[in-house]
This record gives C-alpha cells, structure tokens and sequence, in this order.
C-alpha cells in the first residue's frame, strides 16, 4: 500500500470516528432526555394512523410497530459506523457491543428517568437494529469502489 493511500485511509477513519462520537452524542441526548422523545408526536401519530387504517393499510401497524421499527433505525447508524471504524473487530464482537449500549441505555432509564419506559423489547430492536448496521456496511465493503464513486 503506497504512502498517500494509506494516509487516505487513515484520514478516513478518522473522520468516521468523529461521527460516530458526534452520533453516540445525538444517541445520549435522545436516550436520556427525560420524558419521551415521541410524547409530543404521539397524538398527530395516532390520528395518522388511524386515518391510514380506514384507507386499507393493515392494523399490525400501529404506534408499536412504528415504536419498535424507530428504534431499529436510530442503532442501523451504530452498527454501520462500527464496523467502519473498528476494522479489525468481528461481527459478533460489534453487535456485542451494540447490545451492550443498548442495554446501558435503557438500564439508564430504567434506574434514572422515572417517565421513560425501559423494556427488553427495546433492547432487542436496538440490537436488531446495529445488527442492520453491520449488514449494511458488509455490503458497501464489497462493494467495487467505481460503485460507491460517481
């Protein structure tokens, strides 16, 4: 590997662990803010919902489903910028470690934030979804680099 690429490289993963920390910074404000992130939306969430089952969108989706797919979401970016910045970790050893946030965050609430819910649920999905995270960034590794570049 020449020199320049290397520093590339380099230069790389360090600018991806700059925004993993501004992520997991973004991840604790919304993980330990005291009441919960979606109380002001659950409402107008409600009503959407509602209005979507009267016009034939199925009745399993509801404000769980929509709960538990949002927390699949938030960890994907966690999964994702781990196994970019921590190369030389292996899979397991990353969902590990993302169930482990996970599971600090929500015993976080559990013990300190008396009008969060802390569940085990959550702690899956969260995991399901670092899990995502690290499926997708499998996928960019392999991918040929004039694919990623325009």
């Amino acid at each position: 590997m020449k020199s320049g690429s290397f520093q590339k490289s380099l230069a790389h993963v360090v600018l991806l662990r700059w925004i993993l920390l501004g992520y997991f910074v973004v991840l604790a404000f919304i993980a330990f803010w005291p009441t919960p992130v979606d109380k002001p939306a659950a409402g107008d969430l409600s009503v959407l919902l509602d209005l979507l089952h009267q016009n034939g969108i199925p009745e399993w989706i509801n404000y769980g489903s929509v709960e538990a797919s949002a927390n699949i979401f938030l960890f994907a970016p966690a999964g994702l910028l781990l196994a970019l910045t921590l190369r030389r970790r292996r899979w397991w050893q990353l969902l590990a470690l993302g169930t482990a946030v996970s599971g600090t965050v929500e015993l976080g609430q559990l013990l300190f934030l008396p009008q969060r819910f802390s569940s085990p649920q959550d702690i899956l999905m969260n995991t399901l979804g670092v899990g995502l995270g690290l499926l997708l960034a499998t996928v960019l590794k392999r991918l040929p680099l004039s694919a990623v570049r325009p």
